[in-house]
């Protein structure tokens, strides 16, 4: 016999950007079991590389101060962020799910960063921004471990930029948006 869920469960699984047409719950014990494990690597992660929220929200507050600042990637932020606030909430749930395995942050950046206006160059100025700031911010092993994820984070995005604006990019290639050539105005 097939599942079927409810109409009361599909509508309550799906999000205006997520549709879910299936889903299947799995035994309240292999839940259990399943938040264990990760409260186990949460810990372990914190007590090997120090990484806390506050830390996580002085990384993350710092960073995007820079951010606003950069000439090249400030104002791609610019155009799009208007109230930090919200945004900066999200991207504190973002790191403690990234770094800290917590799996507070639910959401989905890559159709967020799909349609922007960005290529290789871009995601370079982010890193470079954002091991600045790791590095002054963390200690040694936070740094890094922040640093690693970030690395990850900034190739998938631009892979997935790069095949939505239809390229496909091999090995050891970097995406680079086609530049519109300078020529002189019409007088």
């Amino acid at each position: 016999m097939a599942f079927r869920p409810g109409r009361a469960y599909l509508r309550s699984m799906s999000t205006p950007d997520r549709p879910v047409a299936f889903r299947i719950d799995r035994p309240a014990s292999d839940r259990a079991e399943a938040a264990a494990r990760r409260e186990a690597a949460t810990a372990r992660i914190r007590t090997e590389t120090g990484i806390d929220e506050a830390m996580i929200d002085a990384l993350v507050e710092g960073f995007y101060a820079r951010v606003r600042e950069d000439a090249l990637i400030g104002p791609i932020f610019a155009e799009r962020i208007h109230d930090w606030g919200p945004h900066l909430e999200q991207m504190k749930l973002f790191w403690s799910s990234v770094a800290l395995s917590t799996g507070v942050y639910q959401g989905r950046p890559m159709p967020k960063h799909l349609p922007l206006p960005i290529d290789a160059r871009h995601f370079d100025r982010w890193l470079e921004v954002f091991e600045a700031t790791a590095r002054e911010l963390c200690p040694p092993e936070a740094a890094e471990h922040f640093i690693v994820r970030a690395r990850r984070i900034a190739e998938s995005l631009e892979l997935g930029v790069a095949n939505a604006s239809g390229v496909l990019v091999g090995p050891g290639e970097r995406y680079r948006r086609p530049e519109t050539p300078w020529a002189p105005e019409a007088g």
